[in-house]
């Protein structure tokens, strides 16, 4: 992947970075301003993709002869998306919903290379199975996670023994950046 143009990843998440570095070793970092969007008559994974893509081409105007890599996951149980929790009620009112539940953490990837005027927009599904989790649970797990920043409310990578039931897929995507999907688009690229 040596021949790729220098990559910018649009986001500051500590985790996509470091999951980033397991492909390429050399990228910079810059947050993307978009807003985020989830209108009702989108599919969880429309969302995830639709916001991927805005995050990466907000980035690639400012850096047209960049490849802009933008990611965004969503929780999805049925049709309710979970994005990130406001406070620290509603991080328990997702865990709650989630308890015992099969979801599907769905994360869009969006590669932009404005001067060429090419793109890649891709999704990547994992399903997740909760354990009944009683309300103490979920309190205690809320304590040893930074739940805020985080769809759904939860960190796949972080004290999973306490919420993971089963799981099915790419973990890499549950914890934000579905690797083995981006290595394929790359290489693609």
């Amino acid at each position: 992947m040596k021949s790729l143009p220098p990559i910018i990843l649009a986001s500051q998440s500590p985790r996509r970075q470091q999951l980033l570095r397991q492909i390429v070793h050399r990228f910079s970092v810059q947050a993307s301003e978009a807003e985020e969007i989830a209108p009702s008559y989108l599919t969880p994974r429309e969302i995830a993709m639709a916001n991927a893509w805005l995050k990466a081409r907000a980035v690639a105007q400012e850096n047209p002869d960049s490849l802009v890599l933008g990611s965004d996951t969503v929780v999805a149980l049925g049709k309710r998306v979970f994005g990130k929790p406001a406070d620290l009620a509603q991080a328990q009112r997702f865990l709650g919903a989630l308890s015992g539940q099969v979801h599907h953490v769905i994360t869009g990837v969006a590669l932009i290379h404005a001067h060429q005027q090419r793109f890649q927009l891709e999704a990547e599904c994992t399903e997740v199975t909760f354990q009944d989790l009683s309300p103490r649970i979920i309190r205690d797990y809320l304590t040893k996670i930074q739940p805020l920043d985080k769809a759904g409310g939860y960190a796949i990578q972080e004290h999973a023994d306490m919420i993971l039931g089963a799981m099915h897929g790419s973990f890499t995507n549950v914890v934000g950046l579905p690797v083995e999907r981006l290595k394929s688009m790359l290489r693609a690229w």
